[in-house]
């Protein structure tokens, strides 16, 4: 069984509960420790308190907008990856987030395999990008997603 994501603290933030439900489902199933919320308020407060590896936002939210959630969260510290999702096929919209600090902005539908990937491939690079240094994002399963990817480069 895969494990691509495991011991990374994942916070999945959407108010559809069946897409919330889904995403979560296939996190845990990949090793992720996965905290889940349908309101930005609440994503503000989760992620200030869980200090997680990685967020996954849903850009429409009630009480506050993914994308004040994501100014927000990009303002601490220790700032988690975050992988914004839409419905907007709007450009704006998109250099928008990327001028908050998103890494990655997926639009929906987004099949799980495919967030799954990105996940795996942020934290990877994270790990990577940390000269291997602490927390999630020098796991093994940061290592696994990498040796995989080389694996997969390797082949084409």
């Amino acid at each position: 069984m895969s494990s691509r994501l495991t011991g990374v603290k994942v916070v999945l933030v959407d108010d559809d509960p069946d897409v919330l439900e889904a995403m979560n489902t296939a996190m845990t199933a990949e090793g992720a420790e996965t905290t889940t919320v349908a309101d930005g308020n609440e994503a503000v407060r989760v992620c200030q308190e869980a200090t997680p590896d990685l967020v996954v936002l849903d850009m429409m939210l009630p009480k506050r907008s993914g994308f004040l959630v994501l100014e927000k969260i990009k303002g601490y510290e220790r700032c988690p990856a975050v992988i914004m999702l839409t419905a907007n096929e709007g450009k704006r919209h998109q250099a928008y987030a990327e001028s908050l600090g998103v890494d990655r902005y997926l639009l929906k539908p987004v099949p799980l395999e495919r967030l799954l990937w990105v996940a795996a491939e942020l934290m990877a690079a994270r790990w990577a990008g940390s000269g291997g240094g602490g927390g999630a994002t020098g796991s093994p399963a940061a290592k696994k997603a990498r040796a995989k990817k080389a694996e997969s480069d390797a082949g084409d």
